[in-house]
């Protein structure tokens, strides 16, 4: 079943990939490199030019620590290049959890939206239930500031299964089609090394909630402590984990390194095909 993402049907019959375009001074592997609006478009049509599928834009950083900024300067940050990338030829998605962010960016061309709080805020259901955008829901534990200080889970899979279970029918009960449904596990959102590698190991039970996985490894620490290097430099560690993830069945992979990730999963379509 495609993916209804405003006037776009994304084909999910292969796995598809999102390239993340941060307009932030503080992102954890990119802050500051694309602040600029003009820095931020040219970056997403290098990304589009790569192979992305689907664009990510994203202007308040929410790696762990992170502090909150206002709704007027994420706007600030985001409008602009969602004006100057109106007209591309692929689905845009505005990374937010702000319910009047996400109602701008709709206006200004946004055809998804990826919410880290899963739609939880208020009015955010209703608003979106008015639109016919992607609505991607995402399980965290905790806020940016605090989700990394000591997150705890009696069974990592079967909680997060649970809370995107219940946001897929809260969704669903707001008059939202499931065509319209991605869910993320939230890797590195309140989830130690030990909880990020359970959820990817057993990313294949999540077919279960009857939506497409989204799945956001590219560049975190949970590489970082895995390969012992810097976000900069997890570029094949990132593309490894892509891999892993499509392999137990997600349809999107987010990610930084788009033309490394799209030729790794055409050699692994090739291979899927062959007879």
């Amino acid at each position: 079943m495609p993916l209804q993402c405003g006037k776009f049907k994304l084909d999910l019959s292969h796995p598809r990939v999102m390239g993340i375009v941060n307009v932030t001074p503080d992102s954890f592997s990119d802050g500051g490199k694309h602040l600029s609006y003009q820095a931020a478009i040219d970056h997403a049509h290098r990304l589009i030019a790569e192979g992305a599928d689907i664009l990510d834009i994203g202007g308040e950083s929410t790696r762990p620590g992170a502090q909150p900024v206002s709704e007027q300067e994420e706007l600030d940050r985001v409008l602009p290049v969602f004006e100057g990338l109106r007209d591309v030829a692929v689905p845009i998605s505005i990374d937010t959890w702000k319910p009047e962010v996400m109602r701008a960016a709709l206006v200004a061309g946004a055809s998804m939206v990826n919410d880290i709080n899963a739609l939880q805020a208020p009015q955010a259901l209703a608003m979106l239930a008015a639109s016919d955008a992607a609505i991607c829901l995402m399980h965290k534990q905790g806020k940016p500031d605090n989700m990394q200080l000591a997150p705890q889970y009696a069974d990592v899979v079967s909680e997060v299964l649970a809370f995107l279970r219940s946001r897929v029918l809260a969704t669903q009960a707001a008059g939202i089609a499931r065509e319209r449904i991605v869910c993320d596990p939230g890797f590195g959102f309140g989830k130690t090394l030990v909880h990020n590698l359970s959820l990817l190991k057993n990313i294949a039970l999540f077919a279960e909630l009857g939506v497409p996985i989204l799945a956001g490894l590219s560049r975190k620490s949970m590489l970082g402590a895995i390969t012992g290097r810097d976000a900069g430099q997890r570029q094949s560690a990132s593309v490894a984990a892509a891999l892993l993830a499509v392999q137990g069945g997600a349809a999107i992979v987010r990610v930084h390194d788009v033309r490394e990730t799209v030729d790794v999963l055409k050699v692994w379509s090739a291979v899927n095909e062959a007879a």
